[in-house]
Order: structure tokens, then C-alpha cells, then sequence
């Protein structure tokens, strides 16, 4: 054995590598994302047909806000303690605060289509 039998660095290195892959939840697996995944598509769809002048405004605003929600679930699952994941699963409940305001201002303004409101 190399090392007084601890195994060299890049053995430890691979070894903690595979544990923590192992260990790690699939955010695909989790409900909370496939949830988010379909709200984002169905945001994209929402507001595809808003006027043009709010492209670089309320649906890019929209959009961003949607997005974030699925993709810090994602993050969060992937990172090593759960204290983390709690932190990024608090910032995807921000994000969807954030998505509630933008989906009534849409409303008030009348942004969505009666086809296509959101309730």
C-alpha cells in the first residue's frame, strides 16, 4: 500500500467523487422540479404571444423568473448538504413569488390572452 496503506490522493479523490455521486438525489426524479418544468413551459407559451414592446420587459422578466425555479431546484439537489439545498429550494420559492406578481401584473394589463389566462 502506498502511503502508510491510506491509498494516494487520487484514489482518495475518486473514491469521495463516487460517494458523493451516489449520495447525491437526480433532480429529475423530484417532483418540485418536474412541477417547475412544466410552469416554465407553460409561461413560454403564455406569454409567446405577448406585444412585442414588453419582449425586453415584463416577458423577459417572465421568462427569467420561470426558469429560475426548476434550475435552482436543480442546483440545489446537487449540491452537498442539505442545508444548501434548503437554501436554493428558498430561493425557487423566491422566484415564484416573484413569477405570482409578474402573472397578476399581466392580468391587470391585460398581457395574457383570455385563451390563455392563468389562474
Amino acid at each position: 500500500m502506498v502511503n502508510g496503506g491510506r491509498g494516494s490522493q487520487s484514489q482518495d479523490y475518486f473514491l469521495r467523487s463516487i460517494i458523493k455521486t451516489e449520495l447525491l438525489m437526480n433532480h429529475k426524479d423530484l417532483d418540485a422540479w418536474k412541477q417547475a418544468m412544466f410552469l416554465t413551459e407553460h409561461i413560454y407559451l403564455a406569454s409567446k404571444d405577448f406585444p412585442s414592446s414588453e419582449q425586453f420587459g415584463l416577458t423577459s422578466q417572465l421568462r427569467r423568473a420561470a426558469i429560475s425555479v426548476p434550475a435552482n431546484i436543480a442546483e440545489g439537489s446537487a449540491r452537498k448538504s442539505d442545508k444548501e439545498f434548503t437554501q436554493f429550494l428558498h430561493i425557487s420559492l423566491g422566484s415564484l413569488a416573484e413569477l405570482e406578481t409578474l402573472i397578476l401584473l399581466s392580468k391587470t394589463l391585460n398581457t395574457f390572452h383570455q385563451n390563455r389566462q392563468m389562474n
